[in-house]
């Protein structure tokens, strides 16, 4: 064998490993990966019961209802479709009627989602990138709000005194 060949062989092989390596990574996330979906998603496209997935949208006014030991029903909704949502847990505290949520579970046989994760959003301002993209392409979402009031831009006397204080 040349020097040639020899080298061709030493390269085929380290890529056969590494496209060998990358295939089994690949395969052991596949079982991870979780997509979001807003209920007009769902509704639309005819989800396979069974899936895992993650639901975000808002929490439908008068569809919170507690049942024993911790058991909670709510629906969420993105105002064009609404799906019912079942979880067994403690739900975060912010997490009320009206507010974003996103929660990640399995889709039922009958339309209902079983959430095994809660998450609400944490202020005020916040909502989760996806809910936020699903809501502004239905138009029902306005950048900072109707009362939200522009953060104010610091003084120039504030800066003066900063930049005095580190020159000491």
């Amino acid at each position: 064998m040349t020097r040639k060949s020899r080298r061709l062989i030493l390269i085929a092989a380290c890529g056969s490993v590494l496209a060998l390596a990358v295939g089994l990574i690949l395969f052991a996330m596949s079982g991870s990966i979780v997509f979001f979906r807003s209920p007009s998603d769902i509704a639309l496209q005819g989800i396979a019961p069974g899936t895992r997935l993650r639901l975000g949208g808002l929490v439908k006014d008068g569809s919170l209802k507690r049942g024993p030991d911790q058991a909670v029903d709510f629906a969420v909704t993105d105002t064009n479709a609404t799906v019912a949502v079942h979880y067994t847990g403690l739900l975060p505290d912010l997490f009320r009627e009206g507010q974003g949520v996103v929660a990640e579970g399995v889709l039922e046989p009958g339309g209902l989602f079983r959430a095994d994760t809660v998450l609400a959003k944490h202020d005020e301002s916040y909502m989760p990138r996806e809910v936020a993209d699903a809501l502004k392409a239905q138009g029902r979402w306005q950048e900072g709000g109707p009362n939200k009031a522009a953060p104010k831009p610091a003084t120039a006397a504030a800066d003066s005194t900063l930049g005095a204080r580190s020159e000491r």
